[in-house]
């Protein structure tokens, strides 16, 4: 059996959301907990898991977490990027693990099935150096990127694969290109920022630097492939609730509505 560890990224000094790793949501049952326990939570809710730690460079955080019983490692604030902040971390784990997994701090609605897709799909694989996860768009998700597109706002992110299940690339735009209107031969696949690696993958990418591609369209993920690191898709049903992730203030009730959503379902 694979060693697994979950890396739970988390920075107070967010320019949208400063302090959203303490930010509290109301849960189903009327409380308000911090983004952090709520994360937390859904790392401990993926079976087969050795370590989870949090991974940051506050104070205030670092507190808060060893309040909980939350293991932490102090990271450096030069980490540009969730991925760097998991390489700094690998040193403070327990013991190196065998695959890492990214659970970026502010998806706390991120369903434990595909935490396990995206740590099964590298397990099986060797040739390959990280796995991420995506989920088809259907009709209205599509119209409601190309409304985005149109009105010039950055939407979701999207991939496309080869057909061994590789990414080919990641970008803000709607690849491939679907004519308004018009239904896709190849689906749109939304690519969800949840990440499991190779520990000397993940190394060996905390050395490169920013890439051109990866500053370029604001994504972590291209550096892999402009390094020619292999990257796998798990391609995943989509949960019966939104994958939202809190990203602004504005974004609080909603998360809240999903959180709802997702008791909802898990009740029935």
């Amino acid at each position: 059996m694979a060693r697994v560890a979950i890396i739970i990224p988390a920075r107070f000094a967010s320019s949208r959301f400063p302090g959203k790793p303490l930010a509290r949501l109301t849960g189903p049952d009327g409380i308000a907990r911090p983004l952090l326990d709520w994360t937390w939570d859904a790392a401990q809710s993926v079976p087969g898991v050795n370590e989870v730690v949090i991974a940051t460079d506050d104070r205030r955080i670092a507190d808060h977490a060893g309040k909980c019983g939350m293991a932490v490692v102090m990271t450096p604030a030069s980490c540009t990027n969730g991925t760097e902040r998991c390489a700094a971390a690998l040193p403070g784990l327990q013991q190196m693990p065998d695959i890492v997994v990214n659970l970026q701090g502010d998806a706390p609605l991120t369903p434990p099935a595909m935490v396990t897709a995206v740590i099964e799909r590298l397990a099986v694989n060797p040739e390959l150096a990280m796995t991420t996860a995506a989920v088809p768009a259907n009709a209205a998700v599509l119209a409601h990127l190309q409304a985005d597109q149109r009105a010039g706002r950055v939407g979701g992110t999207t991939v496309v694969c080869d057909r061994h299940g590789r990414a080919l690339y990641f970008s803000k735009s709607i690849i491939p290109h679907v004519p308004i209107g018009a239904s896709p031969e190849q689906p749109v696949l939304l690519h969800v920022g949840l990440y499991a690696y190779r520990p000397a993958a993940l190394a060996l990418y905390a050395t490169q630097g920013s890439s051109v591609l990866e500053r370029q369209e604001g994504l972590e993920q291209l550096r892999f492939l402009e390094t020619g690191l292999s990257s796998g898709v798990a391609v995943c049903p989509s949960p019966g609730w939104d994958l939202i992730e809190l990203n602004n203030p504005t974004d609080r009730p909603l998360v809240e509505a999903q959180l709802r959503q997702r008791a909802q379902q898990e009740t029935r």
